[in-house]
């Protein structure tokens, strides 16, 4: 059984609502209200939600950019918020690495190409200049790119070949877990698979872990091994991803399936035809509804789900929570 990498436990991260001059805090924005999750080592966790379920919020405080309200990220046995600063440096951050959405934005186009890749290695390492260019070198040709490239700059190259040069700058610091935020999103339908591919590939040579935040999930189906479904702040369904695709235990995740024009299966209904549409907005995380904060737009809603926080049940291999499993 592979190894826990990385662990979080309870996680609540609320920002407070000011008003006035005195910045009076008058209410609580719920962005991420008790999530718990975890990231086996060699394996991708996908995080699937629409906008405003918590998903970034989440991808941040893994990367410490934000501080929880509550809750604990355990990393490789050692929980990060009783490290020191000297070791949250060396024994944390070179290790968890992160990938922007967009390949356009995300790379500074004065610097040339060896300079982003090589960044990291300047800062974490003690590395001559010689030794980090070849470093660069081995890097970019493990992600399909040859050294050659080394002396441009980032306009010159494709959005496929800049997703490229990000992943390999993912890889410079030989990391345990990369953070995927819509690795494939801003790219174009033709170069997703091959991206997808690579990270695949990546992934099996170093024994990478993977957390995807994403909202396509024909990408969420081929690269993960758990999917975990958010909705206004809380994980409504987790589990094994061909368990969850092949059987969706709760409606909200029926409904995703259902709109990303994936078979839905269900005896005796045709599924290509079957689909399930969502009426109304999310609510405000400023004042999520009572009991199952779903209620108000799924069409099995009964009486007791807008009273009563329906409880987790484990059901095969997934973990829900819905009242239907009561």
């Amino acid at each position: 059984m592979p190894e826990v990498l990385l662990e979080g436990r309870d996680l609540v991260k609320h920002y407070p609502v000011t008003r006035g001059f005195l910045q009076h805090v008058v209410g609580w924005v719920r962005a991420v209200d008790g999530v718990s999750f975890k990231v086996e080592q060699g394996q991708t966790l996908s995080i699937v939600g629409e906008s405003g379920a918590g998903k970034t919020t989440i991808a941040k405080a893994i990367l410490l950019l934000e501080t929880l309200t509550s809750g604990s990220i355990i990393f490789q046995g050692k929980d990060l918020y009783k490290m020191s600063a000297s070791q949250i440096k060396s024994e944390y951050r070179p290790k968890v690495q992160y990938m922007q959405q967009n390949p356009w934005s995300s790379m500074n186009p004065r610097m040339r190409v060896k300079d982003i890749v090589g960044e990291p290695l300047v800062c974490n390492t003690k590395l001559s200049k010689t030794e980090i260019y070849k470093k660069v070198a081995d890097l970019l040709n493990s992600v399909g790119m040859g050294p050659e490239g080394m002396s441009k700059y980032p306009h010159e190259f494709s959005g496929g070949q800049r997703q490229r040069i990000a992943v390999a700058r993912a890889l410079a610091l030989n990391p345990n877990l990369v953070v995927l935020d819509e690795p494939v999103s801003a790219l174009d339908v033709s170069i997703r698979a091959q991206i997808m591919n690579l990270l695949k590939d990546l992934q099996a040579q170093h024994n990478l872990s993977y957390i995807v935040i994403a909202h396509n999930l024909a990408t969420v189906r081929y690269m993960s091994h758990t999917v975990a479904i958010m909705y206004l702040g809380q994980i409504v369904e987790f589990g094994d991803t061909e368990e969850m695709f092949e059987r969706p235990l709760h409606p909200y995740t029926r409904a995703l399936i259902s709109a990303s024009q994936l078979t839905l299966p269900e005896e005796g209904v045709d599924t290509t035809t079957k689909q399930i549409i969502l009426t109304g907005e999310m609510p405000s995380p400023l004042n999520p509804p009572p009991g199952c904060r779903f209620h108000t737009r799924c069409s099995e809603a009964r009486e007791i789900c807008s009273k009563e926080v329906p409880v987790t049940h484990i059901v095969g291999k997934q973990e829900v929570k819905c009242h239907n499993y009561d």
